[in-house]
C-alpha cells in the first residue's frame, strides 16, 4: 500500500506532465497557439503577427505578455496599419523584432483568378470572406506554387526584421492539388533553411476536431487532410534537415 508521501509525489509528477508542451494536439489553434509562444518567445518580446485577420491565435494569451504588432493585407483586420501591411514588405527596420507570426492562406484554391472558381464555399466561407479575392498577387505563379512563393517571399522579409536571435512561427497545412501530393510544410522548411539559413527548432501538429467536408470526389486515391502545422524555426542556429548529397 502506497503511503501519503508516495501518493503526494504522485500528484505532483501527474500535475506536471499536465504542463507538459506536446508535439500534437486535437484543439484550435487559439489553445495550442499560447503553448507555442510560452515555450519558445521570451515575456516582453516584441512580436509581429503580419497575417493577423480576426486575432484568433491571441484569444487566449494576455495582452500584457508582449508587444505584438497586428497586421494584416486586408485594412478591416489590421489593427495597427490604416491601409494594411502586405507580409512580404513590413514596415519595420532591419533586426527590430523578436518573433514573427505567419499564418497565410496555404491552400491553392485561395490563388485562383477565376472568382467563380475561389476556395471558401460551403463549411469554410469564413475563408472566403478573409482570403479569397482572387486579387492576390503572386508574381505571376500559378496553382501551389502560388502557396510556396507566398511562404517564400514572407520568409525573406521576416528573416529581414528579425534580431540575431529571432524567432518565426509559421502555420502551414500540406494540400493535395491537381490530383498531386505536395508535403508544403516540409517544402518551405527546406527553403527556409537552404536559402534563408534559418534552424528548424519546432513541429506542432494540429488536428481538427471535426471531420473536412468533402464534395465531388467519386475515386479517392490521396488521404483527406485533417490536420495542419506549426512549424517554428530560429535564426540563431545552423540548418539541421539539408539532406547534403554526393
Amino acid at each position: 500500500m502506497p503511503n501519503n508521501l508516495e501518493n503526494e509525489s504522485a500528484e505532483k509528477s501527474s500535475a506536471d506532465s499536465e504542463d507538459i508542451v506536446l508535439s500534437s494536439y486535437v484543439a484550435y489553434n487559439r489553445k495550442v497557439f499560447p503553448k507555442i509562444v510560452d515555450l519558445h518567445v521570451e515575456d516582453g518580446a516584441t512580436i509581429a503577427d503580419v497575417t493577423y485577420g480576426r486575432g484568433n491565435f491571441w484569444t487566449d494569451v494576455p495582452d500584457e505578455k508582449y508587444k505584438v504588432y497586428k497586421t494584416d493585407i486586408d485594412p478591416e483586420k489590421s489593427p495597427d496599419s490604416e491601409e494594411g501591411v502586405d507580409c512580404r514588405d513590413l514596415p519595420y527596420e532591419d533586426g527590430e523584432i523578436d518573433c514573427v507570426v505567419l499564418d497565410p492562406p496555404y491552400a491553392e484554391g485561395f490563388f485562383r483568378r477565376n472568382k467563380d472558381h475561389l476556395a471558401g464555399n460551403g463549411s469554410h466561407s469564413n475563408f472566403r470572406s478573409n482570403y479569397s479575392t482572387g486579387d492576390v498577387h503572386t508574381g505571376g505563379s500559378k496553382y501551389h506554387q502560388a502557396v510556396l512563393d507566398l511562404y517564400f517571399e514572407a520568409g525573406k522579409e521576416a528573416k529581414r526584421v528579425l534580431n540575431d536571435d529571432g524567432v518565426f512561427v509559421v502555420k502551414v497545412g500540406d494540400e493535395v492539388s491537381s490530383n498531386t501530393q505536395y508535403l508544403t510544410h516540409i517544402q518551405i522548411t527546406n527553403f527556409y533553411e537552404r536559402e534563408l539559413r534559418f534552424y528548424t527548432k519546432d513541429l506542432f501538429v494540429v488536428e481538427r476536431h471535426n471531420k473536412p467536408s468533402v464534395s465531388g470526389m467519386h475515386n479517392q486515391v490521396h488521404a483527406r487532410k485533417n490536420h495542419s502545422f506549426f512549424m517554428v524555426y530560429k535564426m540563431d542556429g545552423e540548418p539541421q534537415n539539408i539532406l547534403e548529397t554526393s
